[in-house]
């Protein structure tokens, strides 16, 4: 892997860690805080594509299952991976990567709502699809109970994927490579 890739998801990592220090809120006890990182995870599917983006988050999990204080609260360790927030956390891997997916298969005429497509399907509804079952699961509830306490955290994520929306926005318009679109197979008509 290129020197580039290796300091891109280093600095992904990075932002993912700094956004946990925004206070969290924690709206209902019991369940998982509503944080700024996922915002973080958005914005590494979508500024570096599938794979740097997914790595960017394992990396950052991993020195999260290392003892590092690095989700928000100060939580680390292994056994903030086996909490109520654990299919969140293995969500953000997965839908960093499809965020990215989306990215990289963005139109010729990149458009503002085809992020948001990309950061709601991969920020909100995969994360979800992950983090909703564990948290039933861990937290010994139905999955319909589990789904309604995730409700709170429908605006604020609706925020964030509206600013990761923006923000990668401008940063492929000033840097298009960073996220290569992918070639597109043009059709070719034989001539009879």
């Amino acid at each position: 892997m290129p020197a580039r890739d290796l300091a891109l998801i280093a600095v992904f990592a990075a932002l993912i860690a700094a956004l946990g220090l925004v206070p969290a809120f924690q709206p209902i006890p019991g369940i998982s805080p509503i944080t700024a990182q996922t915002l973080g995870v958005m914005l590494a599917g979508s500024v570096l594509g599938a794979r740097r983006g997914a790595l960017a988050v394992v990396t950052f999990l991993v020195l999260v299952a290392a003892g590092l204080p690095l989700l928000s609260g100060g939580r680390g360790g292994l056994a903030a991976l086996t909490s109520r927030s654990a299919g969140f956390l293995v969500g953000w891997i997965v839908g960093a990567w499809v965020i990215g997916y989306l990215v990289e298969r963005r139109p010729a005429r990149l458009t503002t709502g085809w992020l948001v497509l990309a950061n709601a399907v991969g920020g909100m509804g995969i994360v979800y699809l992950f983090g909703i079952p564990a948290m039933a699961l861990i937290g010994r509830m139905s999955v319909v109970h589990a789904t309604a306490l995730s409700a709170v955290y429908l605006p604020g994520d609706a925020v964030k994927v509206a600013v990761a929306s923006v923000v990668t926005a401008g940063v492929l318009r000033g840097y298009p490579q960073i996220v290569p679109a992918r070639e597109r197979r043009a059709k070719v008509s034989v001539p009879s």
